[in-house]
């Protein structure tokens, strides 16, 4: 086997992993329950937006897949800081409906 088809699979699957284990780790820190399943329905939208992503880079023809960078690069950070504040405000919601009612 070519050692560059090596790497490319070897890195593909580290690369897998990872964003498998990111997304595990970003669920489970989660401190409340609307917490949570923000970041699970966050973490479908970011896997379905890569595959998306990716399988258009593989299908589109040459000129036309240089341009998926252009939505993606914008997308993506729009995207995190959206997510972050979004993450913010939940989680500072949850806190004070706990502070409010300390016997639940």
């Amino acid at each position: 086997m070519h050692p560059g088809t090596i790497g490319g699979l070897v890195g593909g699957i580290v690369g897998v992993a990872g964003g498998v284990i990111g997304t595990y780790c970003s669920i489970k820190n989660t401190k409340g329950p609307r917490e949570r399943v923000f970041m699970i329905k966050s973490a479908v939208v970011c896997w379905i937006a890569a595959l998306v992503f990716l399988g258009l880079l593989f299908v589109l023809p040459n000129p036309y897949r240089w341009f998926m960078w252009l939505p993606y690069g914008i997308l993506l950070p729009l995207g995190i800081i959206y997510g972050n504040k979004k993450q913010q405000a939940i989680r500072q919601e949850e806190s004070q409906n706990q502070k409010a009612d300390p016997l639940n």
